[in-house]
Parts: structure tokens; C-alpha cells; sequence
């Protein structure tokens, strides 16, 4: 449920220009060579792998397939991700960063392929990421020179095609922009039409690894060679990733303007970020515009976060309306790559996909080619560069403990804070508060009609005290960025389970 008080329809594009799935959920216990847990794009992706490898695969979803994050994403199919290939090879060395470039690159033609038998508005665009401050030109080079050192088709521009106050970019040609939910849809619907099996409906409570695994869940269990959890952030977390990746939101507007659509893919790194890309369908031309990045659950009054786009997309562009607003959530590693691979070395056979950081679309489709390759047992050749098992290099051991100790604050804060919160709130209609009741921390939210909503303030992850997100009107947890609904049921993990009533 979101703020009524916000422009446009409160819904991504993605989601509300297709068709809600039916997939029944499971019915007892089964036997498969993989269980893929999650049917976003990584779990998909994994799965339609396997499946053209010939392997008999499950996907579980604990909702509908394709409605979490990756429905929420302005879905660009690029390499280009930020500023990050200089640093790339600074840090990991050239063999890593190629790896990373080279799993990209191959993203892109993976969908390019299937977009021959998959309608998704499939087009090729040039990506810019561009910088406003004179002063950043020098990293602009370096990145471009990195870049082509790894095959990467970079080239420094100083005339940016668009009104962005951009002094220079880098650009890579032969990019690429997608509808990501007709592209899933159809990769879930070519499962199910050949020996493939997808189930709605069906929370996973229970990952072991072994020989076999074993999947739990509120239907069923599911016994399978290999399981692969794609579930945006695991929610069973063996190898400690909560401590190794940290939650971001960011905020997306759909707008009509009456300027010449861009011709290009455009971001801006730095707090915030500044997005733009074009959606043109038969029907109409519209906008993207993506910004507002923060901590979740720390970003003070989110509806603000959305009226800030709004406004910095009319500062650049004619707006005519806003058709869509969302906003998603990313996990942001410490050396910025994703963790693919083993979930733990004592989990034999059990795989983790998680911390796409902003950039999961091409990281996501890579996940599945590495992922196939791994448990067909040939290797990926990409698998170095993604292992989860890596440890984090000194230059950004400074972010992982800020983060950390971040958590820590948080979880301290909220518990100090929430104790001088009184009885019992007096709450207009659509407002919200965590109060204490005797030694219980209780979040409230007062609905429409008057009616009080009480359930547990206590993520049942780690204890940590949630905090009220104005706009989509869910309790986000600042620690580690699960999110519920006003009715205590779970938006986004890593959370499993919901707030328990009051």
C-alpha cells in the first residue's frame, strides 16, 4: 500500500504492464536435480540454465513469480556500472576484473538471444555514466582506459546528448534496456511447458546441504542433488552475509515529458545517484527517472524521497505527468561485485546469489550461466571474481565495518529510543509509531477507518527495532533491511517470517 498523496500510480511499469501468474503452489514431497528457491531474475535465469542443460529443475517462490525486486528495477542491460572497472583492477587484479566485464558482456547477448523468442521490448542503447564536476575528469579517463584494457567497448565523451549539466561520461555502445517481467514471464512459461516445474505460493523454511539436499517448506519438502537460494538476500544465512552486505532503497518515477525521448542510458554515481533511460512502446514514450539512494529504514521520511525525484526530474525535463512511482531495495557488498556460488564451505551442493548492489539485471542473467556451469561440474570460468568466499581487500574493510557498526547502532538506538516512546500514541488516520507496552516494543499504524494495526517492532531477524516507511506504509528494518507489511507479513527479507501480533 502506498501514499495516496504521491503523483502517479503507485505500482512499478514492469509490473502493472503484464499479467498476474497463476502458478500453482506445491503439493507434497518432491524429488528434482535442482531446487531453485526465488524466481526473480538470478533464480530464473539459474533455472532456465539447468533446464536447457537437461537437468529437472524446481523453482519455489513464496509469492507470485517476478514480484520483488527485480519487478522494481529500471531494468538497464549494461556493463557499464558506475565507475567501478578502475578500481576493479586496482583491487582484484586484471584477471578478476575481466571476469566481471566478461559476465556482463555475456549477459547482455544471453538476453539478446532469447529475446528472439521472448517479446520484451528488447533494444539496443548506448550507456553513459557521466560526472558534473570538472574536477573528475581524470577518473573518467582512467575508467575508460581500464575498460577497453578488459575488451569493454568505452569511449570518453564530453558532449553528453541529454541536459544533464554533465561535464564528460564515459559511454559503452551496443547496450541494452529490456521489460523484465515479460522477459521472466517467458523464461518461467518455457519451464513449465517443458520438464521444468514452478510453484507459487511456496515459502522455503529450511535450506540443508548434503547428498542429497533438502528443501522444507510449508507444503512439502523437496529433495534435490544441488539447491541454489536466489532469494534477493538468503534468508537461512550460514556464512554471515548480513554482515557483508548492507541494505539501500532508491526511488523510481515513470514520466511523461514532453522533451525528445533520450536516445541513451544515463547515471550519475555519487549520493545520490541520478538515473535516466527511455521506455517507448507502441502505446506511449515515457521517462525513467531513479535517484534518492539510502539506508533502509534510516532515510527519514521516504514520501520526501519520492517528491525530491519529482522535483529533480523537472529541473532536467518538460513533465507532462507521472504515470508509475516505486521504489526497491538493493544489497550493496563491500567490493561493490556480488557473492555467487558455494553458501558455505560446509554446505555441500547448496548455492547463494545475493548482492546485486543496483546492477542485477546483467548480474543476475551472469548468475545463471555461472551457476549451471558449477553444478553441471565443468566450472565457470567467471566463478573466481563472484566467489562468496572471498575476503574483502583492505581498501574497503573501512565500509564493512562502518556498516556494521552502523547495524549496531541502530539496533542499540531503536530498543534506547523506543523506551521514552510512552504508553500508546494518539494517531491520525494513516500515521504510525513504535511505542512501548510493558517490556513489549509494539509498532502501530492507525488505517484509514480509524482501526489500529499493533503487531511486534522487533525484526524477527536479529532483534533489531523497525522503523515506519511513509510512503509504501511498511516497517523497514534499519539493521539489515527486512520489511513488513502493516499486518506483520514480510515485504523483503532476510527476514522469513513476520511481526507477530500485539
Amino acid at each position: 500500500m502506498a501514499d495516496a498523496d504521491l503523483p502517479g500510480e503507485g505500482v512499478s511499469l514492469w509490473s502493472a504492464t503484464t499479467p498476474e501468474t497463476d502458478y500453482d503452489p506445491l503439493d507434497g514431497d518432491l524429488r528434482v536435480d535442482v531446487a531453485v528457491v526465488g524466481a526473480g531474475i538470478a533464480g530464473l535465469s539459474t533455472a532456465a540454465e539447468l533446464d536447457d542443460a537437461g537437468l529437472d529443475v524446481a523453482v519455489l517462490e513464496a509469492n507470485r513469480v517476478v514480484s520483488g525486486v527485480t519487478a522494481r528495477t529500471t531494468a538497464k542491460l549494461t556493463s557499464l556500472h558506475g565507475l567501478v572497472y578502475h578500481d576493479l583492477v586496482s583491487r582484484e587484479g586484471r584477471e578478476r576484473a575481466h571476469q566481471y566485464a566478461a559476465a556482463n558482456e555475456a549477459a547482455i547477448e544471453t538476453v539478446a538471444e532469447r529475446a528472439e523468442e521472448i517479446d520484451c521490448e528488447f533494444r539496443r542503447r548506448p550507456a553513459y555514466t557521466y560526472v558534473t564536476d570538472r574536477d573528475r575528469r581524470s577518473s573518467v579517463r582512467k575508467e575508460v582506459e581500464a575498460a577497453r584494457s578488459l575488451g569493454l567497448p568505452a569511449e570518453f565523451v564530453d558532449d553528453v546528448p541529454l541536459a544533464l549539466d554533465a561535464d564528460c561520461a564515459v559511454r559503452f555502445d551496443d547496450q541494452a534496456q529490456f521489460h523484465p517481467r515479460q522477459y521472466l514471464l517467458g523464461l518461467a512459461d518455457e519451464l513449465e511447458s517443458g520438464d521444468g516445474r514452478v510453484f507459487e505460493e511456496t515459502r522455503v523454511t529450511d535450506v540443508s546441504g548434503g547428498e542429497p539436499c533438502r528443501v522444507a517448506t510449508e507444503r512439502g519438502t523437496v529433495t534435490a542433488d544441488d539447491v541454489v537460494v536466489a532469494t534477493h538476500f538468503p534468508f537461512q544465512d550460514p556464512a554471515g552475509y548480513f554482515a557483508r552486505a548492507y541494505p539501500k532503497r532508491s526511488y523510481v518515477l515513470a514520466l511523461r515529458v514532453r522533451d525528445p525521448t533520450p536516445e541513451g542510458m544515463y547515471y550519475r554515481p555519487g549520493d545520490p545517484y541520478f538515473s535516466v533511460r527511455p521506455h517507448e512502446t507502441a502505446e506511449e514514450s515515457l521517462v525513467l527517472v531513479g535517484s534518492q539512494n539510502h539506508k533502509t529504514g534510516q532515510g527519514g521520511s521516504t514520501a520526501e524521497r519520492y517528491r525530491r525525484v519529482e522535483q529533480a526530474a523537472r529541473d532536467r525535463f518538460e513533465v507532462q505527468s507521472v504515470a508509475y512511482q516505486w521504489s526497491t531495495q538493493d544489497y550493496e557488498t563491500s567490493d561493490g561485485v556480488p557473492f555467487v556460488g558455494p553458501i558455505a564451505p560446509w554446505r555441500d551442493h547448496a548455492h547463494v546469489a545475493t548482492g546485486y548492489g543496483g546492477w542485477g539485471m546483467t548480474n543476475g542473467v551472469a548468475t545463471g550461466t555461472l551457476l549451471a556451469d558449477e553444478i553441471a561440474g565443468t566450472g565457470s570460468e567467471w566463478a573466481d571474481v563472484y566467489d562468496p568466499g572471498r575476503l574483502p581487500p583492505l581498501e574497503s574493510a573501512g565500509t564493512l565495518v562502518e556498516e556494521n557498526v552502523d547495524a549496531g547502532k541502530e539496533f542499540v538506538g531503536g530498543w534506547a529510543w523506543s523506551s521514552l516512546a510512552g504508553d500508546g500514541p494518539s494517531l491520525a488516520p494513516g500515521e504510525a509509531q513504535v511505542v512501548r507496552d510493558g517490556s513489549d516494543l509494539v509498532a502501530v499504524y492507525r488505517d484509514e477507518d480509524g482501526e489500529h494495526h499493533r503487531r511486534s517492532a522487533v525484526c524477527p531477524h536479529l532483534g533489531c527495532v523497525v522503523s515506519w516507511n511513509d510512503a509504501e506504509r511498511s516497517w523497514d528494518c534499519p539493521c539489515h533491511g527486512s520489511r513488513f507489511e502493516v499486518d506483520g507479513s514480510v515485504v523483503d527479507g532476510p527476514a522469513n517470517s513476520g511481526l507477530s501480533e500485539k
